[in-house]
């Protein structure tokens, strides 16, 4: 925030201090022309309320502190924001530096700006243990307050913008993360709302103060530059005036200038020299109307030549964050590289101040409703993504992704346009549309050709999605999505599922657990009347706040179900409800010896709730046990697996019995050592020998010594079962060439 302040001093402030707090108001109140006279009073009223709040305080530069919340709110003034936004500004450090209460602002200034300074307000850094973290919330606070009202931002990026032209103030200790935080994330926030003066100026800023030596040295570079070409920009502006008046079309002609870092950029990402940069300047032409944006290219194309491949039309096509304008850049005297830049007024306003055009051009222009849409598609993607992420660092992460709007233009097949982050997939395509579109995404095609789903996306690509309704998201895919929303989906889905499968895994082994005490139940006791007493022990027992909270814990190896099912015995008991001895000593006969849990049956179905060991690769027909990983789930091993008969001396009780169903639903991944004589098509032969065998090759791995006579191939593949493991290793046996085969198990 703006508390970049001195210790407050006991005594009042000195006439001088109190007169440059006036002056300061006076220029404020000079430019709420556009208000009327009940809501100029308001902010009068605030200003007020935050000058007695900020009493003896005083900035790095020894100025009344008050002196910051006047500038943030000049800023808003320019914007020509409500009264409600100006009164935020004014009272924006109340909260957070004065010790002001939310109740204290509602009572005095209503919901609406006490919301505005609420959003604005980090978070008490006693609530952290470390300074991301507090970082990572206060964003989080603040882009949802945001994304509920814009208006947030505007005064944030308004105080943002004040502090970093006083940086020079503030300790130099503090410049460089203050500069990189304006940098990766101010910044980038005002260009995605379209706020491009604000944009400039904060990269500007950033960039004196993260590297003084080089700022100065480029800017003393542009000013000898902007010396020698000052003939050559006068030249081209006479042409071009002079054109447009022959023409008959009336435009305003304004000379711009690259800014700082924006040639810092160039040089540093293409390599280049200072001299090497040809576009230091550029014209912005603003005509009268849409039509008249392309009559001034066609005039500005017969003066000068147009450099191929230069021509952007953003007006039919305008950015993400809403910025409409025609770039063509020409070739003008002396062989010097010209942009220039058509646009309306309206498309002007809102190039240069984004999400805040809304307010500047409200009472003017009757058809600014694009310019009140801009951002809100990002804003309301902020709130989908809280939805699915209550972790303040992953939803951090999911929304810096989404800061940098270079874009890609696709298309649906029914000619639906769709702006897309550039290195976007097929898949962020699929979640762009419908997220279930991008659960159920299992194929696509891109002008009409089959491509794989982590294919990037390109401008003018026709997209096709092909989905399944069994289809579901592959984790696979959070390594290539690039957008936030697509992360924050699948991130979501798969956790949902984990816990669904494991709540349902959970169950079965706590139901199991009781048959091993003499509970014969197909079913655990309902959360009925007659049992909620005895829930409502075993939750104070297990320290689990819900039922199914309890089962997803038993599933994910947290919780024992043996100990459980005592528990529940034991209340059991006290209702009346007896174990059966019978049960319980045939159920204990049965048990395996090596284990301390019941059984559970497996076919295949269970999902990710429990993985099957990769160091031995069970299928059905080996014989298996169970380990419970702490909040792993469970895994499944071979019985003579060497890594489980050693997490079996070390932890005996979290091991339960498992068996194979009888009819297992689909296919299980295992091992084989191929040893091969050296020879041409070998590796074919191999493959095709298992392809007859119909095993599914998964992996293919060689060794890495240099060819010998005999060298080992090792296969991942997918059997159904040992009968079908030996068909495919009796089909490879038989191939020429073959010397050995054998089922590959790690050692441990």
């Amino acid at each position: 925030m703006g508390a970049m302040l001195l210790p407050a001093v006991p005594n009042k402030a000195t006439p001088a201090a109190a007169n440059a707090a006036a002056a300061s108001f006076a220029a404020l109140t000079a430019k709420l022309n556009y208000m009327g006279a009940a809501d100029v009073e308001s902010v009068r009223q605030a200003y007020r309320f935050a000058d007695e709040a900020h009493l003896g305080q005083l900035r790095n530069s020894g100025e009344p502190y008050i002196t910051h919340p006047i500038a943030v709110a000049l800023q808003c003034a320019h914007w020509k924001l409500d009264a409600q936004a100006l009164m935020a500004a004014l009272l924006h450090d109340a909260i957070e530096d004065c010790g002001v209460t939310k109740p204290e602002l509602i009572e005095r200034f209503g919901a609406p700006v006490a919301d505005l300074v609420d959003g604005l307000t980090k978070l008490e850094k006693l609530e952290f243990n470390t300074r991301e973290e507090n970082q990572a919330e206060s964003f989080r606070k603040m882009l949802l307050a945001m994304a509920r009202d814009v208006r947030v931002i505007l005064i944030k990026l308004a105080d943002r913008t004040h502090n970093m032209r006083t940086l020079g103030d503030v300790p130099r200790s503090k410049w460089t993360r203050i500069s990189r935080e304006t940098l990766d994330i101010y910044a980038p926030i005002a260009h995605r709302l379209g706020l491009n003066a604000t944009y400039r100026e904060l990269q500007d800023l950033s960039f004196q103060h993260l590297h003084p030596w080089r700022y100065a040295t480029l800017s003393k570079a542009i000013n000898r530059a902007r010396g020698r070409r000052r003939d050559v920009i006068k030249r081209v502006q006479a042409e071009v005036e002079s054109a447009f008046v022959n023409a008959n079309v009336p435009v305003q002609i304004y000379g711009r200038e690259k800014t700082l870092y924006s040639i810092y950029q160039k040089m540093d990402e293409k390599h280049l020299t200072f001299a090497q940069v040809t576009d230091l300047y550029g014209f912005r032409i603003i005509v009268r109307d849409l039509t008249a944006c392309y009559t001034a290219m066609g005039v500005l194309h017969q003066l000068y030549k147009p450099l191929p491949g230069k021509f952007k039309d953003y007006i039919a096509i305008p950015k993400i964050n809403g910025y409409q304008s025609l770039h063509t850049t020409l070739v003008g005297p002396f062989g010097t590289n010209i942009e220039f830049q058509m646009r309306t007024d309206a498309m002007h306003v809102v190039a240069e101040s984004g999400v805040a055009a809304h307010w500047l051009y409200k009472a003017t222009e009757p058809g600014s409703d694009a310019s009140e849409r801009l951002g809100t598609q990002w804003l309301q993607s902020l709130l989908d993504i809280q939805q699915e992420t209550r972790d303040a660092a992953e939803f951090w992460d999911h929304v810096k992704i989404d800061l940098f709007p270079d874009a890609v233009y696709v298309f649906t097949p029914k000619s639906q346009i769709l702006a897309m982050p550039r290195g976007a997939t097929i898949v962020d395509f699929a979640y762009a549309i419908h997220s279930d579109i991008g659960h159920r995404a299992v194929a696509a095609k891109v002008n009409g050709e089959q491509v794989p789903l982590r294919s990037e996306l390109h401008n003018g690509d026709v997209i096709e999605i092909i989905t399944a309704s069994v289809s579901s998201p592959n984790p696979g895919w959070l390594g290539f999505v690039r957008t936030g929303k697509a992360r924050s989906k699948i991130r979501h889905h798969l956790k949902t599922m984990a816990l669904t499968e494991s709540q349902e895994l959970g169950e079965k082994m706590l139901a199991q657990a009781l048959r091993a005490e003499g509970i014969d139940r197909e079913r655990l006791p309902e959360d009925d009347d007659a049992h909620r007493a005895t829930w409502e022990k075993i939750l104070r027992f297990t320290g689990n706040r819900t039922r199914e909270d309890l089962m997803t814990d038993i599933g994910l190896g947290k919780r024992i179900a043996t100990i459980v099912a005592k528990r529940i015995v034991t209340l059991l008991a006290e209702t009346g409800e007896k174990p059966d001895a019978l049960l319980m000593s045939r159920e204990r006969y049965v048990a395996h010896d090596s284990v301390s849990q019941g059984g559970l049956v497996i076919d295949g179905s269970e999902g990710a709730s429990i993985q099957f060991a990769p160091c031995c690769r069970p299928i059905p027909g080996d014989a298996i046990v169970g380990y419970l990983g702490r909040g792993e789930g469970l895994v499944v091993h071979t019985e003579d697996c060497a890594v489980a008969k050693r997490l079996q001396h070390r932890d005996s009780e979290r091991f339960i019995a498992v068996d194979w169903s009888d009819e297992p639903v689909r296919t299980f991944e295992t091992n084989l050592l191929v040893t091969v004589a050296n020879g041409k098509g070998v590796l074919a032969r191999v493959a095709a020998a298992l392809a007859n065998a119909e095993a599914d090759i998964t992996h293919v791995d060689m060794a890495h010594e240099p060819s010998h006579d005999a060298t080992d191939l090792r296969f991942g593949i997918a059997v159904r079962d040992r009968i079908h493991l030996a068909s495919a290793m009796r089909s490879v046996k038989r191939t020429s060439s073959v010397l050995r085969v054998q089922r590959a198990k790690s050692t441990g």
